[in-house]
């Protein structure tokens, strides 16, 4: 039998994974999804690292070590991530080798509590990828207003980002202006292009989530009577109008001239490919996106299901009319997608926050007790 994961692969899209785990790093398995899925990839955020270090006690003993060192909770917590990172970015640097630094990286992110200040992000992001040690590993950035500029200025220092949190396809052509304006700096200044990466993070479910919330009161208040009939729509259209948008810059002369100096592209990552409406498909947001040049990064129940019945086709260019004519439907509806995607940054920065404080929150507390034993 065919693995749908390794197709998609033949396909040119890279498949990531949206977990980390210390377990799953030291028992094979992550190797073993490397080996038979073709895994290329992997991804963490504060909520992901709050939920592996809070119910596993596979870090106990890194806890008490860093403890008795006197580290404080923010310090522990750190010191314990970039562990992880590290030890992954191990396990997929041969991944990255033989990529030519195309594939293999893992990332890391800057502290949410940074998302809206610019010189602490740049100055974070580069603390952490001092101590990360791997070219293999990216930093993550939030795609706000104030993450532009560190976009930028991290990339003309040679440091590869993930940019993050990214709802709407404005704020994407703003990521990748900022990308390549860092590699235009670093150019200028007689610095390599080649091997430093970048991926867009674009996410997908919370847009269908929060559209189909507006379309349904809609419907409810019998305004617009057709408004269900545009549920579920939104998220994939909006990729699928992003990715046009990739295509466009990737062949402009500005871009050409960058790629003829070793640079490779800022691909498009899918996130928040989890299926959270049970009415619509376990893998909708794998199956509708898969186009050359770009990521997607599945959580491990997406990538199981994706595993388990996935049929792998380019879809990413269908349907593009439909996209469009979609962006008029619900500007006709009173939806207005700009409004959208800002609402969904800002509780996309608070989604991060309220983890990482109950992750330092708990690091504080056991620092306590094993300090009193």
């Amino acid at each position: 039998m065919t693995n749908p994961l390794q197709e998609i692969k033949v396909l040119g899209q890279s498949v990531w994974l949206d977990y980390i785990q210390r377990n799953i790093l030291e028992n094979g398995e992550v190797a073993r999804m490397i080996e038979t899925d073709g895994l290329a990839g992997m991804t963490s955020n504060p909520a992901i690292f709050e939920k592996a270090i809070n119910e596993h006690s596979n870090y106990d003993e890194s806890i008490k070590v860093f403890a008795h060192k006197g580290l404080h909770a923010r310090e522990i917590y750190e010191a314990l991530a970039i562990e992880d990172v590290q030890q992954a970015a191990d396990l997929f640097r041969p991944v990255y080798d033989e990529s030519n630094g195309r594939d293999g990286f893992v990332s890391l992110e800057v502290s949410p509590l940074l998302a809206y200040d610019t010189a602490q992000t740049i100055a974070e992001a580069q603390r952490l990828w001092t101590q990360l040690d791997r070219p293999n590993v990216m930093i993550k950035v939030p795609a706000t207003r104030e993450g532009l500029p560190a976009i930028t200025q991290l990339i003309a220092v040679g440091i590869n980002v993930n940019v993050t949190l990214l709802f709407g396809v404005a704020r994407y052509q703003e990521v990748a202006d900022a990308f390549m304006d860092g590699l235009q700096e670093r150019a200028v200044q007689g610095k390599p292009l080649d091997h430093i990466a970048s991926v867009a993070s674009f996410f997908l479910s919370r847009i269908d989530t929060l559209v189909d919330k507006h379309l349904d009161e809609l419907a409810n208040n019998n305004a617009i009577d057709s408004a269900h009939a545009l549920r579920g729509q939104t998220a994939v259209a909006c990729a699928r109008l992003a990715y046009q948008h990739y295509l466009k810059w990737t062949e402009s002369s500005r871009w050409q001239a960058l790629s003829n100096k070793g640079a490779q592209p800022q691909r498009l990552l899918w996130a928040s490919t989890g299926t959270k409406n049970p009415a619509y498909s376990d893998i909708k947001y794998v199956e509708a996106l898969i186009g050359r040049e770009t990521v997607n990064t599945m959580p491990p129940e997406t990538l199981l299901a994706y595993r388990d019945h996935g049929h792998p086709v380019l879809r990413i260019e269908q349907a593009l009319d439909e996209a469009h004519a979609l962006m008029g439907e619900l500007a006709k509806s009173g939806v207005d997608l700009d409004a959208v995607s800002e609402q969904l940054e800002a509780e996309g920065v608070q989604k991060f926050i309220a983890p990482y404080n109950k992750l330092l929150e708990y690091l504080g507390q056991r620092r306590l007790t094993i300090a009193n034993k």
